[in-house]
């Protein structure tokens, strides 16, 4: 049995998997900030999933963490998460040592990719190829072809916040104009909208369902910026489906009917976009999806294959 986890900024994701992949324990948790803090909630994560599963801690497998920040592949290693107020954390040597597991880690939306592909696999009966598309604060994207992560030369295989489509558009915080994740991350969404809510997305399209000039902008630009990011991504990896994920998602239809409508009016004009039925090709997670945390779980249990590989 596996543990995986998905340490976010505000709340922690931990599962319990059987060794058939099903996701048979899970306890959400805040996340404390720091190194320290990060340690102490799956520290604390992990034995309370052995309590509801009913083993010791360490009968697990293996355990594996996704987060944000920068992850060396094959490594526990994790550098660069500034939203967890972390520098560097190696979790080998905090939650390896005092559990006695191997521990995996990887970015978060990379791990999430993972999950959402063995999730998608379950329920099609196949592997194939996908890429998550996570649409929170940032945005970004993970590759998954059979079941295997893509990272790239340098890891960097997915950024596609960054790509500009619009050089007239918002100023993004990497200097450029008019990148997606200017367009449609949420972060940027709510710095540009510039009023106090709990949820300054969705306030968005609320108020431009009330005819509000700044809102019909913000969501238009949203709309533009997912489908710009998902004809990237099919253009560029020709994968058989997009799933979404990721905070923005919680707005559903409201946002995704806006995003179909967006793909049908790029293709309007261009035989080639139309063949390639970009719309057919996209789905969303459903609300609560485990992926990020299944993700890591899979991650996490490599490490242990490829210790057997390695030692016969």
């Amino acid at each position: 049995m596996r543990l995986g986890f998905d340490v976010g900024g505000t709340k922690t994701d931990a599962v319990a998997v059987a060794p058939t992949g099903t996701v048979v324990a899970r306890i959400r948790r805040p996340t404390g900030w720091g190194a320290e803090a990060v340690v102490a909630t799956v520290a604390g994560l992990t034995a309370e999933l052995a309590d509801t599963v009913g083993i010791a801690a360490s009968e697990f497998h293996s355990i594996g963490v996704g987060m944000p920040g920068q992850v060396a592949p094959g490594s526990a290693v994790v550098t660069h998460a500034v939203n967890l107020g972390i520098a560097r954390l190696d979790l080998e040597a905090t939650i390896g040592a005092a559990t006695g597991l191997p521990v995996r880690a990887e970015n978060d939306v990379k791990a999430a990719a993972v999950g959402a592909s063995a999730l998608h696999g379950a329920q099609r009966g196949d592997g194939g190829s996908i890429a998550y598309l996570n649409l929170g604060t940032g945005v970004a994207a993970g590759y998954v072809t059979d079941g295997r992560l893509w990272r790239g030369a340098h890891g960097a295989a997915g950024e596609v916040g960054h790509i500009s489509v619009d050089p007239r558009g918002p100023l993004c915080k990497c200097g450029q104009h008019g990148c997606i994740e200017a367009l449609c991350g949420g972060g940027a969404i709510a710095e540009r909208w510039g009023r106090p809510g709990a949820l300054p997305v969705r306030d968005v399209f609320d108020a431009a369902d009330a005819g509000d000039a700044q809102a019909l902008e913000l969501r238009s630009g949203l709309a533009y910026g997912v489908a710009a990011a998902i004809r990237v991504i099919v253009l560029a990896g020709d994968v058989d489906l997009v799933l979404l994920g990721g905070g923005v998602t919680a707005l559903g239809d409201r946002m995704m009917s806006l995003v179909v409508s967006e793909l049908a009016s790029s293709a309007a004009s261009s035989p080639f976009l139309r063949s390639l039925r970009l719309a057919e090709r996209v789905e969303m997670l459903p609300p609560g999806s485990p992926a990020a945390a299944l993700g890591a779980a899979i991650i996490g249990a490599e490490a242990t294959e490829q210790e057997a590989v390695a030692h016969g």
